[in-house]
């Protein structure tokens, strides 16, 4: 690996580039688990989510060819975030810091969903990554090493963005149900079994992900509030 080259410093640019533009979603997700935890706490949850992600995904970029052809991988995947999305809209976010413990416990919590969410949205996403690396694995690992600062500055971003416009935590909410949507519809499995769906019908499961994920999360912290109030 010749760190003087053009070529290499080409591929490193490319990677950096494509996981950076595929990443905005994975940014939403981080900043929607943390948004509940103290400030200070954010900030970790932040790094070490972001972090830890990255390695994930290094290990999912070289076995990502294979997985992808998977039957019923997405289909799990989209179920997973349908259910992070539903969670964390209709979670409880007014727990303020009740004790050490809690908050600790609060701080993993977010970690895990950002971690879970973060690999199951990069299902797609490491295709292009790995095709910018092209087999490379050491050029593969320093690329997205590079790119965790940019992802944290970006969820750190959307975490002062969501705090000033609520509304941010329903749409960040259905993002995830339309990726959930994309994903059931786009499996292998369901492709063998009804054919190649279009883009069209593609984008209509993942307007109803979308739809369900926020009608099933309101309606939970609708419930939520109405229980605390009766037990007030």
């Amino acid at each position: 690996m010749d760190f003087t080259s053009a070529a290499f410093w080409a591929a490193l640019g490319s990677i950096i580039w494509v996981n950076i533009i595929l990443s905005g979603d994975n940014a939403v997700v981080i900043a929607l688990a943390a948004r509940s935890l103290p400030a200070e706490q954010q900030k970790k949850a932040v790094f070490w989510g972001s972090a830890a992600a990255i390695v994930l995904r290094i290990a999912l970029t070289i076995i990502a060819v294979e997985m992808l052809s998977w039957p019923y991988l997405k289909i799990i995947g989209g179920c997973l975030l349908f259910y992070i999305g539903v969670g964390l809209l209709g979670g409880d976010d007014d727990d303020g810091g009740e004790g050490e413990h809690k908050g600790q416990g609060g701080l993993l919590q977010a970690v895990r969903t950002i971690l879970v969410a973060d690999l199951v949205m990069s299902l797609d996403n490491v295709l292009a990554v790995a095709a910018a690396a092209k087999g490379n694995v050491p050029l593969l690992v320093i690329g997205l090493a590079l790119s965790i600062p940019l992802i944290i500055f970006g969820s750190t971003l959307l975490l002062k963005v969501m705090e000033r416009l609520p509304v941010l935590v329903t749409a960040g909410a259905a993002l995830l149900g339309f990726l959930a949507g994309e994903m059931l519809l786009t499996d292998p499995a369901v492709a063998q079994r009804f054919g190649e769906q279009s883009h069209s019908v593609v984008n209509i499961a993942g307007a109803i992900g979308a739809a369900m994920v926020v009608a099933v999360g309101l309606f939970m912290k609708r419930r939520a509030r109405q229980a605390d109030l009766d037990t007030a």
